[in-house]
């Protein structure tokens, strides 16, 4: 489907999949490295870790 006709809900799943695989794409080795990205910090696994962050704050809402 495209995008204009999903869902809230569709799109957070996608997102949350997409972000998943990315982490475990960019999961660092034993030495602290990214395999891909080769650095010790990696900046594509910080942004899927907020895109998670963030969806579980969309998803858990207090009251709902």
């Amino acid at each position: 489907m495209t995008a204009p006709f999903l869902t809230l809900a569709q799109i957070l799943n996608r997102l949350t999949l997409t972000a998943g695989r990315t982490l475990r794409e960019h999961h660092p080795d034993p030495e602290g490295c990214c395999p891909l990205c080769r650095a010790p910090d990696c900046a594509v696994a910080s942004a899927a870790r907020e895109v998670l962050a963030t969806i579980r704050l969309i998803r858990w809402r207090p009251g709902r």
